[in-house]
C-alpha cells in the first residue's frame, strides 16, 4: 500500500492550482475574442472529422466537396467558400493557419472589435477568393500556362481574411509601426505573388488591395487620428530599404535551394553555389550600409537597382516580342522566372531609394571622426558656459565630463556618448525649459543623419513630457532621491541612526571637512585614491562611469568633497558633491556622486557623511540635496503579472547586477534619509529600438568591460 506524504500532497495540489490558472487564462483570453476562439474551434473540429489533421485532404474523395476553387465553383459547389475557409490541405499547413489566425485575428479583434473584425474577415475572404477566381478563368483563355494550370487547382484557408484584418488593424497603431506592419503585409503578398501564384497568393494581393484604401473606416473609433502629412522618418527609409536587400538575398538562397513553378515558369537556375553565396554576401553587406544610412551603400544599391530594372524591361520587352511574333524558343525562358521577380523587387527598391535618398547621406566613419565636435559650443567649457545661464537636473553636471560629445542647440548643448551605434544623451539637454522641443529636434537629426539610435537617459518628468509629445517613448528607469534642505533637523525617532552615526564619530575623534579637493594636500588625495581603488578592486568588475564619477570628476574646482578624518590624518570615508545650478550661475542644491569608505573604517561612516553635508549645504543656503538615481532600482515595483514585459526585464536585470554594484540596496540605504522621489526616465524613439539602446547604455556604463568580465556578469 502507498502512502502519499504531506509535500507529495502540497506540490500535487500546486500542479492542479497551476493548471487551474491556465485554464482560467484560456477561458477569459476566449472570452475577449469570441469570433477567433469560435473559428478556432470549428477548423479544429473540421481537420478531427475530416482527418486533415493527420493526411493530406487532396488524398481524400471528400476533398472536392470542401476546398474552394474554379473547378468547384463551376460545378456549382458555391458551399465550398464556406468549408474551403475552414479546413486546411495540408497537417502541416493546419497547424500552422490554425497558429496564425488565431494570433493574427485574435489581435485584430482586440483591438478593433468583434463585430468589425468577423464582418471584415469573411466578407473580404469572400470577396479576395471570388476576384480570384474570375481573374483566373478569365486569363485561362490565353496561353499562359500558369493560368491554365490555375484553373484546375483548388485551396483551402482563411488567409485572405486574415490578411485584410491585419491590414484594418494596421490604422489602430502608432508610427512608425503602422507602417512597418503595411510594409509587411505588402511585401509578403508581393512576393508570393511574383514566385508562387498561387490561388492563395492571389487572394492576399486581393485582400489588401481591397482592405488597404478602406482601413480607416473599417477600423473605425480605434483608428489611430491620421497625420496631416505621412511621413516616414529617416530611419524608417534606411529600415526598410535594409530588410528589402536581406528578402532578395533570402530569396535568392530559397530559389537554389528549393525551386518552385510560378506564374514565369520553374524558378530553378542555373547558378552555382559559390555565385549565390557573393550575391548573398554582396547583399547583406549593402544591407547594413544602408541600415546605417551609408551613403557609398546608397550609390552601390542605386546602380544595381537601375541595372536590374534596366534588364528586366529588357527581357520583357524580349519575351513580348518572341511571344507576338512566334520567334520565342523555349530554351530562351530559362531563368526568367526568378529573374524577373527579382527585377520587380529591385525596380520598387530603386524606387524606394531614389525617393528617401535624403535618409542616405551619412558620411563614413572616419570622415565623422575628422569632423569631431560642430557648432560655436562644443567641449565642456561650452557645457559649463550653458549650466552657469540655464541651469540644469540634478546630474546636468555630468555633462562636463570629458567623455562627452556635445551638439550645440538652442542656445545651450546636449551632451551625449556614442556605444554600439547608439547615441545616449546623458540627462536633459542644457537648454530653457521652453526649447526643450527645439533641442530634442536638433538632437534626433544628429543621431539620424549619423546613423546612430538616438536616446536620452535619466531624464526629468518634464523633458519625458515634451518628448512624448513629438511622439517619442518615455520609460521611468530609475528615481532621484531629494532631501529638502528647508527646516531639515536630525531629531526625532526617525532619525536615530543617523543621531548614532554622529556619536561613534564623536567617539572616534572623526570629524567632517568640506573641501575642494583639488587644493588639498598629495598625500591626502592619495588615500582617497587608495580608498576608491580598494572599492572596485572588490567588485571583480570595472568602475561604472556615464553617470557615475570617480575621484578624477572630484578633484573639479566646483565639485566639493566631503571627508572624514580622524585626528591622525586618516581618512575613513569620502563624498563627493555635484553642483546644481538654476539659473544666472545660482547654486540651488548638490548631488551626491562618490560614496567610499574604508573597509576597517566604522560603518555608519557614509550616513555621517551624508548628514553633515546637507547641516552644510543647509546653512550655506542650499534648497535640496540629491543623493541620485541608483540605476535600475525604484521604490515601487509593478506587480508581476500586470508590469509591462520591459519593466520586468529591467527589474531582472537589476537583481543581475545587484551583487555586483549593490544599486537595489543603496537605493534602500538612502531610504533612511526620508526623501521625496521622483521619477528618471530613458526616453527613446519606440520599442523596435530598445535592445539596441539597452546595450549602447550598458557600455556607456561600462566601456572597459572585457569579454571575460561581461560573461562573469553574465554566468551570474
Amino acid at each position: 500500500m502507498s502512502v502519499t506524504t504531506a509535500p507529495e500532497e502540497s506540490a500535487g495540489s500546486a500542479r492542479r492550482e497551476a493548471w487551474a490558472r491556465r485554464g482560467r487564462g484560456v477561458v477569459g483570453l476566449a472570452r475577449r475574442v469570441p469570433f477567433t476562439a469560435s473559428v478556432v474551434v470549428v477548423m479544429v473540429v473540421l481537420g478531427i472529422v475530416t482527418g486533415a489533421f493527420w493526411s493530406p485532404l487532396a488524398d481524400r474523395p471528400s476533398a472536392i466537396d470542401l476546398a474552394y476553387g474554379p473547378p468547384t465553383l463551376l460545378d456549382g459547389h458555391v458551399w465550398t467558400l464556406v468549408t474551403g475557409a475552414l479546413v486546411a490541405g495540408h497537417p502541416a499547413v493546419y497547424v500552422l493557419t490554425l497558429g496564425l489566425f488565431a494570433v493574427a485575428v485574435g489581435w485584430a479583434e482586440i483591438r478593433c472589435g468583434t463585430r468589425r473584425t468577423a464582418v471584415v474577415t469573411i466578407a473580404f475572404q469572400l470577396a479576395a477568393v471570388l476576384l480570384t477566381i474570375a481573374l483566373v478563368l478569365a486569363v485561362a483563355a490565353t496561353p499562359w500556362a500558369w493560368a491554365d494550370r490555375l484553373a484546375t487547382e483548388t485551396d483551402t484557408g482563411f488567409s485572405a481574411g486574415m490578411f485584410a484584418a491585419l491590414a484594418m488593424t494596421a490604422v489602430t497603431l502608432h508610427a512608425p509601426w503602422r507602417l512597418r506592419l503595411r510594409v509587411v503585409l505588402v511585401g509578403v503578398a508581393a512576393v508570393g505573388l511574383l514566385f508562387l501564384g498561387g490561388l492563395a497568393d492571389l487572394a492576399h494581393a486581393f485582400a489588401l488591395v481591397l482592405a488597404l484604401p478602406l482601413a480607416r473606416r473599417l477600423a473605425g473609433p480605434a483608428a489611430v487620428p491620421a497625420p496631416a502629412t505621412i511621413h516616414a522618418g529617416r530611419r524608417e527609409w534606411r529600415l526598410i530599404a535594409a530588410v528589402g536587400l536581406v528578402v532578395i538575398a533570402a530569396i535568392r538562397v530559397i530559389t537554389l535551394v528549393v525551386p518552385v513553378v510560378g506564374p514565369l515558369g520553374n524558378t530553378a537556375s542555373d547558378s552555382s553555389v559559390l555565385e549565390t553565396t557573393i550575391s548573398v554576401v554582396v547583399s547583406l553587406l549593402l544591407a547594413e550600409g544602408l541600415r546605417r544610412g551609408r551613403r557609398p551603400a546608397w550609390v552601390v544599391s542605386l546602380l544595381l537597382g537601375a541595372l536590374y530594372a534596366l534588364l528586366g524591361l529588357v527581357v520583357i520587352a524580349a519575351v513580348v516580342w518572341g511571344h507576338v511574333t512566334g520567334q520565342m524558343d523555349q530554351v530562351e525562358l530559362v531563368g526568367l522566372a526568378v529573374f524577373v521577380p527579382n527585377a520587380v523587387l529591385w525596380t520598387a527598391l530603386l524606387v524606394w531609394l531614389v525617393v528617401g535618398r535624403a535618409a542616405f547621406a551619412v558620411p563614413s566613419r572616419r570622415a565623422l571622426r575628422r569632423r569631431g565636435d560642430t557648432g560655436p559650443a562644443a567641449g565642456p567649457k561650452a557645457a559649463r558656459v550653458a549650466l552657469h545661464v540655464h541651469g540644469g537636473s540634478t546630474i546636468s553636471w555630468m555633462t562636463t565630463w570629458p567623455e562627452n560629445r556635445y551638439l550645440a542647440t538652442a542656445d545651450g548643448i546636449v551632451a551625449y556618448r556614442v556605444h554600439a551605434g547608439v547615441a545616449v544623451a546623458l540627462g536633459d539637454p542644457v537648454v530653457e525649459p521652453a526649447r526643450f522641443d527645439d533641442a530634442l529636434s536638433d538632437f534626433r537629426t544628429l543621431a539620424e543623419r549619423s546613423g546612430w539610435v538616438p536616446c536620452l537617459f535619466s531624464t526629468t518628468p518634464a523633458l519625458a513630457d515634451a518628448a512624448r509629445a513629438q511622439g517619442w517613448r518615455a520609460l521611468q528607469v530609475a528615481e532621484d532621491t531629494l532631501i529638502d534642505l528647508d527646516g531639515l533637523e536630525f531629531k526625532g525617532k526617525a532619525w536615530q541612526a543617523v543621531r548614532s552615526a554622529f556619536n561613534r564619530a564623536d567617539k572616534s575623534g572623526i570629524e567632517h571637512r568640506m573641501v575642494h579637493l583639488g587644493e588639498e594636500p598629495r598625500a591626502l588625495v592619495a588615500q582617497v585614491r587608495a580608498i576608491s581603488e580598494e572599492w572596485v578592486g572588490d567588485k571583480g568588475l570595472p568602475e561604472m562611469g556615464f553617470t557615475l564619477g570617480g575621484v578624477e570628476e572630484a578633484l573639479d574646482s566646483e565639485v566639493r568633497t566631503g571627508l572624514a578624518i580622524d585626528a591622525e590624518g586618516t581618512v575613513h570615508g569620502v563624498t563627493s558633491w555635484l553642483p546644481v545650478y538654476g539659473p544666472d550661475r545660482v547654486v540651488v542644491g548638490w548631488t551626491l556622486d562618490v560614496m567610499r569608505r574604508r573597509n576597517e573604517g566604522f560603518r555608519a561612516v557614509v550616513e555621517y557623511l551624508i548628514a553633515s553635508a546637507c547641516l552644510t549645504f543647509q546653512a550655506e543656503g542650499a534648497r535640496f540635496v540629491s543623493l541620485s538615481g541608483a540605476p535600475l532600482a525604484r521604490s515601487e515595483r509593478s506587480d508581476e503579472v500586470s508590469a509591462p514585459v520591459l519593466d520586468r526585464v529591467l527589474d531582472q536585470l537589476g537583481a543581475l547586477l545587484e551583487p555586483y554594484y549593490g544599486f537595489r540596496s543603496l537605493h534602500q540605504f538612502k531610504a533612511k534619509f526620508r526623501p521625496r522621489h521622483e521619477p528618471m526616465y530613458l526616453v527613446f524613439r519606440d520599442e523596435g529600438d530598445l535592445p539596441r539602446v539597452g546595450l549602447g547604455i550598458g557600455r556607456a556604463y561600462l566601456p572597459d568591460a572585457g569579454v571575460r568580465e561581461l560573461v562573469a556578469l553574465t554566468r551570474t
